[in-house]
């Protein structure tokens, strides 16, 4: 079962910024689910995993036009 993260409201880079101190405390492989309306967080999130060897899963509409955006940590 992932781990979930809510940054509704938040704008970029603050979901970015939570979702990474989430995942230092996760073990290796730990699926990690982020809540974002910030439009710009797919593309941060992209260029976060790139740099920091996460793997980005998804990104897609949930709901009223939230995105998800899945992670998977180091491992």
């Amino acid at each position: 079962m992932p781990h979930e993260l809510d940054a509704r409201g938040l704008i970029c880079p603050l979901p970015v910024l939570k979702a990474r101190k989430v995942l230092k405390n996760l073990p290796a492989g730990a699926v990690l689910r982020v809540l974002v309306t910030d439009a710009a967080a797919p593309k941060d999130f992209a260029l976060f995993c790139a740099e920091a060897g996460h793997e980005l899963q998804s990104v897609r509409p949930s709901g009223d036009a939230i995105e998800v955006v899945v992670l998977r940590g180091k491992g």
